[in-house]
């Protein structure tokens, strides 16, 4: 009986993962249309979403990680700006792959690890994205008229043409710069209050807003850390479309992070912008109003089993690329 128990349990996997749901393709849409849309699947539905790091000329091969697994593409597909020389001479394979993406049906996520003003245009991430700088040089950087802004300004104009790109193909963008803004591992955070990070994130809106980059969904973000006191990083209302949670001190958020990220998001979707541990049944039945998820990159199989990307994949809530339905 044991037997043939494991047999059946093993023909179910082998049929689940070669069950492969057609892409359904997107339409040119706007940024409200994707919110909307993730406010409608709050409480019952989650898509599944896979980031996809450097190197730039391999900007799929996470995802691709994730259909040999389960047979499914991830409902969202996260990119990365990039930092490094060669991977920011090679942004627009990230572009390019983006608008794939939209077109196979899967959302699209970009983060950004920039590089600080005071290092360069281009960096290597330990010292120049991961790198302390002082608050003589934030104030600097976000003080238009000084050397480090007029700096930071150019980094910024250098994004702006891909994401130009991205907007004539009718592509929305769920934008998340400045992420795990109340940790220290980075040069733009754990500054609270209104001149601090939170400034930032408005500066770099209001900015891309003046260049005519309609197609972006402002994604703020911080990191599970159990000092709290997240809505002091918090840039405002007017300035945030979506407000996400990064769970790394821990497997999976807390009932306390769940309930902190809504008190700050009231009305707005909220989502899991990096995890490692793939969500369980568990999990979304104690927090349903996660809209989105992320694996991060290379901890899909360096943290997980296969059976436990499959079933997260297969979780009956879960909707993968060809189950989210834009327009």
């Amino acid at each position: 009986m044991r037997l043939l128990t494991a047999l059946t349990a093993a023909l179910v996997t082998v049929a689940a993962v070669a069950i492969t749901t057609p892409a359904h393709a997107f339409p040119a849409a706007s940024p409200a249309t994707v919110v909307g849309y993730l406010k409608s699947i709050t409480g019952k539905n989650i898509v599944s979403g896979q980031h996809n790091k450097e190197p730039a000329s391999a900007p799929q091969q996470y995802s691709q990680q994730a259909r040999d697994v389960t047979g499914q593409w991830p409902g969202l597909w996260g990119g990365e700006m990039q930092f490094n020389p060669s991977d920011v001479a090679n942004r627009q394979a990230v572009v390019n792959q983006a608008k794939t993406e939209w077109k196979n049906g899967s959302l699209v996520a970009l983060t950004w690890h920039a590089c600080s003003p005071t290092v360069g245009a281009t960096c290597a991430f330990e010292g120049g994205v991961k790198t302390t700088i002082s608050d003589a040089q934030f104030q600097q950087i976000v003080t238009p008229g000084t050397a480090l802004s007029t700096a930071w300004r150019n980094q910024m104009a250098a994004v702006v043409p891909y994401l130009r790109q991205l907007r004539d193909a009718g592509v929305p963008v769920l934008w998340r710069p400045f992420h795990e803004m109340n940790e220290a591992w980075n040069w733009w955070g754990h500054r609270p209050g209104a001149n601090g990070s939170a400034k930032l994130f408005q500066q770099m809106r209001d900015y891309f807003t003046s260049q005519g980059l309609t197609n972006l969904i402002w994604v703020w973000n911080v990191q599970d850390n159990p000092a709290g006191g997240w809505a002091s990083y918090y840039p405002g209302s007017s300035y945030v479309d979506v407000v996400t949670l990064d769970a790394w001190y821990k497997n999976h958020p807390s009932a306390g992070d769940y309930q902190q990220i809504l008190s700050i998001a009231g009305s707005k979707p909220i989502a899991i912008a990096e995890m490692g541990k793939v969500p369980t049944a568990a999990l979304l039945s104690a927090q349903p109003k996660w809209s989105y998820f992320m694996v991060w990159s290379e901890q899909l199989k360096g943290s997980n089993t296969n059976a436990e990307i499959q079933a997260a994949y297969f979780l009956p809530q879960v909707f993968n690329q060809g189950e989210v339905r834009i327009g």
